[in-house]
């Protein structure tokens, strides 16, 4: 190995890099803010512009795209015509690739970044050179990442980069350049309104961290994106598999409320929702649906977290407890428990990631917008004889927030402002119907006069007459059955009142 060229935007450890390559005696070729960073430490480097014989133009936009810098990245030196159109042109031959892009990721990022800035941090020199030797890589060692710079130079100090480390690196080099379009193409794409799902998509995932496990210890998991960006950790054990999605259920539900309001969340379902005038008298309304399920569970509020809630929660065994901040006293009282995790939300944050969805299937993968709407004000109407009181609907407004976010079929009863009974993910909405009174009695909680929302329609009068023996006087429901008419007769007959949404909420 003779010759380096090294073009990063990301200059940590590039200076020491530089040294110890000078040292193994190989020259260095360097580009802009690379060379002068070099030379300003006293690294002999040789710019680009005396390589090719032509000076960087248009402020930079133009300076590696040359045949005497991609011919030395590309040039096979086991291919003797290779060899003799190097000699031919004066091509010397680039063993090692150290390359990073323009900060298109780091600019995106900040705020008040103008269209025309995030233009000029497209890199396009960058990933060309980065692609011609990840395909070169038995000839051009290329290196993206500074964490691999002490192992380059400790395998040149021993004689030589083995080809297994080299494919290794390229691999990461393409997986680099495809990230980073992708992160341009979504972004341009993020310009054009009403476009639709494209025809060609990529997903600019980089890894956040490792997990220990996935949702079973047998299966191997990590987390990719920027979840941290979003919720923050400030205590406890590291987050598991299931924490992560329970964490992202009981947040996004705790958007739907504007009161202070506790959701409380098992196996990714609510199993109580309370709102009050504060978070303590939230809790005892959540609390009370079901007293069994909490433990163990998370609990997400939308308000500080004082000393006061930090006391009514800290003797129960919660797995997780999220909200937008804590006071001092309580994060101290809360940390007294060592595996219990804390953890802070970014409630605007998470608002701005209310994108897309996305699920893996065999073969491809499942993208829709996310259920963010709660209500099509426009499809609303009442579709029974009765009009519902004003307390009814409130409570029907209550049941359908919570019932947008459990798992169908979903049913759920509830007053104006606490949850009575949830029945979850059953295969028969008369099921779910029958578990959610069941769990409303084994609370000890009157379920007469409350509201009962269902995800999706009643496909028969059956569900609906249950609920009405239930006790409860109101239901809110999409409708669009066939039988729609036999459902809204026998809720005329029960004397209930009864709205269709003209929008249904399931949760697969």
């Amino acid at each position: 190995m003779t010759t380096a060229l090294l073009s990063v935007s990301d200059k940590t450890g590039i200076v020491d890099l530089a040294r110890e390559l000078h040292q193994l005696g190989i020259s260095i070729i360097s580009t802009g803010g690379t060379a002068a960073a070099l030379a300003e430490a006293g690294v002999p480097v040789t710019k680009v512009s005396d390589v090719t014989g032509f000076p960087e133009i248009m402020d930079g936009r133009v300076k590696t795209l040359h045949p005497k810098i991609h011919g030395g990245l590309l040039g096979l030196l086991d291919n003797p015509d290779h060899v003799r159109q190097m000699d031919e042109h004066g091509i010397r031959s680039i063993d090692l690739a150290v390359v990073n892009l323009y900060p298109f990721e780091q600019t995106l990022a900040r705020q008040g970044a103008s269209h025309e800035e995030l233009i000029e941090n497209i890199d396009i020199g960058g990933p060309a050179m980065v692609r011609a030797s990840a395909k070169n890589y038995k000839h051009t060692c290329i290196v993206v990442n500074p964490k691999h710079y002490a192992t380059v130079v400790e395998h040149l100090t021993s004689g030589s980069i083995p080809v297994a480390f080299r494919e290794q690196l390229a691999f990461e080099a393409f997986a680099h350049t495809a990230r980073y379009d992708a992160m341009v193409s979504h972004y341009l794409g993020s310009r054009i309104p009403d476009r639709g799902f494209d025809a060609e998509s990529s997903l600019p995932l980089k890894l956040e961290s490792p997990l220990r496990y996935g949702e079973n210890p047998h299966q191997q998991a990590a987390l990719y994106g920027s979840f941290g960006s979003v919720f923050t950790q400030l205590h406890g054990k590291e987050l598991s598999y299931n924490n992560i999605l329970d964490i992202d259920g009981a947040a996004k539900l705790s958007l739907e409320f504007d009161e202070p309001t506790v959701c409380i969340i098992k196996h990714n379902n609510p199993c109580g929702v309370g709102s009050g005038s504060t978070l303590l008298e939230a809790w005892d309304k959540a609390f009370a649906t079901d007293t069994v399920s909490p433990f163990g569970g998370i609990v997400c509020v939308n308000r500080e977290v004082d000393l006061a809630f930090a006391d009514q929660i800290h003797s129960i065994f919660t797995e997780v407890i999220i909200a937008p901040s804590y006071t001092a006293e309580a994060l101290e009282r809360l940390q007294k428990k060592r595996d219990r995790r804390l953890i802070r939300m970014d409630t605007a944050a998470l608002q701005r990631e209310l994108g897309m969805d996305v699920r893996t299937v065999a073969g491809g993968f499942l993208v829709q917008t996310s259920d963010t709407p709660l209500l099509d004000a426009e499809a609303l109407k009442v579709a029974t004889d009765r009009e519902p009181s004003d307390a009814e609907h409130r409570a029907m407004m209550f049941a359908w927030k919570v019932a947008k976010h459990v798992k169908s079929n979903a049913i759920v009863y509830a007053m104006a402002d606490r949850t009575l009974g949830i029945g979850a993910g059953q295969m028969s909405r008369v099921d779910s119907a029958r578990i959610a009174v069941s769990k409303a009695k084994d609370a000890g909680l009157d379920l007469a006069g409350c509201a009962v929302a269902s995800d999706a329609f009643f496909p028969f009068a059956d569900g609906l007459l249950q609920a009405a023996e239930a006790g409860a006087t109101c239901v809110i429901q999409p409708g669009g059955s066939v039988r729609d008419d036999e459902v809204i007769a026998a809720a005329n007959e029960k004397g209930l009142a009864m709205i269709f949404t003209g929008m249904r909420h399931f949760r697969h």
